[in-house]
């Protein structure tokens, strides 16, 4: 089975799972397109591989090219949401933060080279879009540790377009601190990785960052990405659109039509009405249905509880982003604001 697999294009159901750096090897599973579907994200907690990997080294393996868009996001934004709606049999198919990008991610922080980087990811990206049908495009939504090589996936892949998808910074701010100590070690985690990328340029020294309370290094992170999806916005204005979260909550429909059209991804034949009906009425990472209104209901909480504490940082925060000389509101929305 190995040597058949080598002669030709893997199948869709061998996802590109991880790699290895140290034998310069890509290691496959098995994921049927129904786990992909119904799993929040294709780590190896939601996926539980049953069997080791199928390893094949990175110079045996011939992929054609496929259609491949994107969706980079900020986190606690709804993305896996938006990308759960294009798993769209016969026009697309969806991957929620493939782990093989994480670890390109990883390598690249540990000193790979910037061109041996590179290859693998072009790569990467072609072993990721292998459809499961003839003619469907592959949106990826990578993990927002991914960010620091958003530029290049969009350089290595001049035809793909990208959502750049984004919580206003209290509803993000309110997120993190509705998670506890959780949340604000991710963020802190998260600003640690954006440091090394060189995505942090808002005048701060390193000194400062130990002085920031947990909220601040949130917020500091969340900006970095904005200056980010604005950088991206004005480089391809042509291939990149931004969406709030809050927008894509509350007319979800609007959001949908004008993703797949922009995406070029032909709609469902009965429109996204089924799709919204299904997937925006659960949760994204358990599948609990989700009652009326619900989201709203429990940010009101977290915000209440933490009321003080995040008005005060994004106030703060605000006259960062002007010092910075940072956009109020992202360029190329995908919805008229």
């Amino acid at each position: 089975m190995t040597q058949d697999f080598r002669q030709q294009n893997p199948s869709a159901e061998w996802l590109a799972h991880r790699y290895d750096p140290t034998h310069d090897a890509i290691q496959f599973h098995v994921i049927d397109r129904e786990l992909r579907r119904s799993t929040p994200f294709l780590t190896d907690d939601c996926l539980a591989p049953k069997h080791p990997p199928l390893v094949i080294k990175r110079s045996d393996l011939t992929v054609n090219p496929s259609p491949i868009h994107f969706i980079f996001h900020s986190a606690y934004c709804c993305s896996t949401l938006l990308a759960s709606a294009f798993d769209l049999p016969g026009s697309a198919m969806s991957l929620k933060e493939p782990v093989l990008l994480n670890d390109l991610v990883g390598w690249r922080q540990r000193g790979a080279a910037p061109d041996a980087v590179s290859q693998v990811l072009d790569s990467g990206l072609s072993v990721l879009a292998r459809p499961f049908q003839t003619g469907e495009a592959t949106v990826i939504k990578p993990s927002n540790v991914v960010n620091g090589l958003a530029t290049a996936m969009m350089s290595l892949r001049p035809q793909a377009r990208a959502i750049l998808l984004y919580a206003p910074l209290e509803a993000y701010l309110t997120s993190i601190a509705r998670k506890g100590m959780t949340g604000r070690l991710w963020v802190r985690e998260l600003l640690s990785r954006q440091l090394v990328d060189g995505l942090v340029e808002l005048g701060f020294t390193p000194r400062d960052y130990l002085l920031h309370t947990d909220l601040q290094a949130a917020a500091v992170g969340w900006l970095a990405q904005h200056r980010l999806f604005a950088i991206m916005a004005d480089r391809w204005p042509d291939r990149v659109r931004t969406l709030d979260s809050e927008q894509l909550i509350a007319d979800p429909l609007a959001s949908l039509d004008a993703a797949s059209a922009f995406l070029g991804i032909a709609p469902p034949a009965g429109g996204f009405t089924p799709v919204i009906e299904t997937v925006f009425q659960r949760n994204a990472k358990d599948g609990s249905p989700f009652k009326p209104g619900q989201r709203e209901g429990d940010r009101q909480q977290g915000q209440q509880l933490h009321k003080e504490e995040i008005e005060r940082v994004a106030q703060w925060a605000q006259l960062v982003a002007r010092n910075a000389g940072l956009p109020d509101l992202l360029p190329m929305p995908l919805l008229a604001n």
